[in-house]
């Protein structure tokens, strides 16, 4: 099944307010200030503003390749929540990085990520982080598990 078969009803509002929350669940990308730049149905884009602590090489300006990997990560299993149907628990199963060119200082890095099909129990998303659009810095091919719990990791525990 496609993502795109899935009967849409949600709007946009919809898909950046679970994204903005997502984000500011995970530790390490509140440290890094990772924001939602946009978020629709299967499909985001998170930014990382540019920092000196995000160089890996501070001699040749060139922001460490775990930056990249967590950016590319995070868009793109928050991708694969904004395909599903309703909250349920994901876990990466595999993340294939490719790494083209390094980042460099000075200028904030972007990742967009899609998920592209969704079965019932993997989700697919294919990824690139970039600080200039036509200049791909990695690309990501990603599955991720559903789970079979239809516990929400997203309830409040007024909501349980």
């Amino acid at each position: 099944m496609s993502v795109d078969d899935i009967s849409i009803e949600k709007d946009n509002s919809h898909y950046m307010q679970l994204a903005t929350r997502f984000v500011s669940e995970i530790p390490h990308g509140i440290d890094l200030g990772l924001s939602v730049e946009s978020a629709k149905h299967a499909e985001v884009v998170l930014r990382i503003p540019y920092q000196g602590l995000l160089l890996g090489d501070v001699d040749r300006g060139l922001i460490h390749g775990g930056v990249m990997t967590s950016i590319i990560d995070s868009a793109s299993g928050l991708a694969a929540f904004c395909a599903l149907p309703d909250m349920e628990a994901i876990a990466t199963l595999d993340l294939r990085v490719d790494n083209m060119r390094p980042g460099i200082t000075g200028k904030d890095i972007y990742a967009w990520a899609k998920c592209y099909r969704m079965t019932s129990q993997i989700a697919f998303v294919r990824a690139v982080a970039y600080q200039d659009r036509d200049l791909p810095l990695v690309t990501s091919s990603s599955a991720f598990m559903r789970s079979s719990s239809s516990q929400s990791f997203m309830k409040t525990e007024s909501a349980q």
